[in-house]
């Protein structure tokens, strides 16, 4: 049952460890002992290698690992059109705080013509023809940019009535698409850790707090996304992470996918879905139910990206075939839960955990469907 186009049986999430070549080059440009050119060099010809390692390991795609990024997220809307990065307290992870940095909106959004990532996807199109690979492309979803900060991150003056936010939003993201279609991307993932903190319900307490209505968001996120990628060429797939947190191998939230199963999965349209299934603290595959009958994918995150051991083949098999009784096997897929370093410190684990992991997904979805 060899897919012919992506999501592929054997799949990943996007961000892998940096390499300690990049760490280093990172480090000496904060210091101001090399260039910007000579950073990127660096960045290049470690992408280059691991674009290698993830054909080795048995995918058909290949990510840049998000080298060349410090956050998964920020990276990418810091760059748009009305966005600028500023300095926080921090995100609260379970036991552990992330640097104090975030993202606002300052003035009207668009998406530029001159965005780096769509010069970082060319040159990963160039690493993937050498190895004959596909390249993929992931970047935050625009639900995160409303979610991280609330209405009180969204200038007053560009955007009086929220409503118009939403509406530029969508207008931005949908040139972001036809932006990386023209540059020749073919497999977009747009990262999305908002679904899974609206099925935690100290999230959800948060949101309330600050004056949102956690019943009223999805359907809000929902035509944002449908119509960001409502022009998407035929020839164009893009598919979605659902996360509940990933920094330094912890975690935010908590929660099954049942609050929120019906419209992400029924009502948002996605070609694919990447959720996370690593522990219980994903809940279990009931809300699946809600996957129409067809073309579309999930993905199932049974290898877990925060920690080195390895997850016994048995096992996974058993958990790919519970899931199953309630999707079509040919509309499952596998991948690890999420990527091994959403921000540039990484999970806690080594390089060499990381490719068993990616090798893992790769046999175990060859004894399951016969192919990765």
């Amino acid at each position: 049952m060899q897919r012919p186009k992506p999501p592929f049986r054997a799949d990943h999430v996007g961000s892998l460890l940096r390499p300690q070549r990049v760490k280093d080059a990172r480090a000496r440009f904060a210091r101001g002992e090399i260039t910007a050119a000579e950073l990127q060099r660096v960045e290049s010809l470690e992408i280059g290698k691991i674009v290698q390692k993830q054909k080795q390991s048995g995918l058909r795609l290949a990510t840049d690992g998000e080298l060349r990024r410090s956050w998964w997220h920020f990276d990418f809307l810091k760059h748009l059109a009305g966005c600028e990065l500023h300095k926080t307290d921090g995100i609260q992870f379970n036991g552990m705080t992330t640097r104090g940095e975030s993202i606002r909106v300052t003035g009207k959004l668009d998406f530029p013509a001159s965005h780096p990532m769509i010069g970082h996807f060319k040159l990963l199109t160039d690493k993937c023809d050498l190895a004959g690979i596909l390249p993929k492309m992931t970047i935050p979803s625009p639900s995160l940019l409303h979610y991280r900060g609330g209405r009180s991150a969204i200038s007053q003056e560009a955007y009086p009535q929220i409503d118009d936010f939403f509406i530029d939003l969508a207008k931005t993201y949908r040139k972001a698409v036809q932006a990386f279609y023209d540059a020749g991307c073919r497999y977009l993932q747009f990262d999305d850790t908002v679904w899974g903190y609206l099925c935690s319900e100290d999230q959800r307490a948060k949101l309330r707090g600050r004056g949102e209505d956690p019943d009223a968001l999805p359907a809000v996120y929902a035509r944002v996304i449908n119509y960001a990628i409502a022009e998407r060429p035929a020839d164009m797939t893009i598919t979605t992470h659902v996360c509940r947190g990933n920094f330094r191998s912890t975690w935010i939230s908590s929660g099954g996918y049942e609050p929120v199963a019906e419209t992400l999965l029924s009502r948002v349209n996605y070609d694919g879905y990447f959720l996370e299934y690593d522990t219980d603290r994903a809940g279990g595959f009931e809300p699946l139910r809600f996957l129409p009958k067809g073309n579309k994918i999930v993905v199932l995150g049974l290898v877990t990206s925060k920690t080195g051991a390895l997850e016994p083949r048995s096992d996974i098999r058993q958990r790919v075939m519970e899931a199953a009784k309630l999707v079509p096997l040919e509309q499952l897929a596998l991948s690890p839960q999420c990527g091994f370093a959403s921000t540039e410190e990484g999970n806690i684990l080594t390089e060499d955990e990381q490719w068993a992991k990616l090798r893992l997904v790769a046999d175990v979805a060859t004894e399951v469907w016969g192919t990765s």
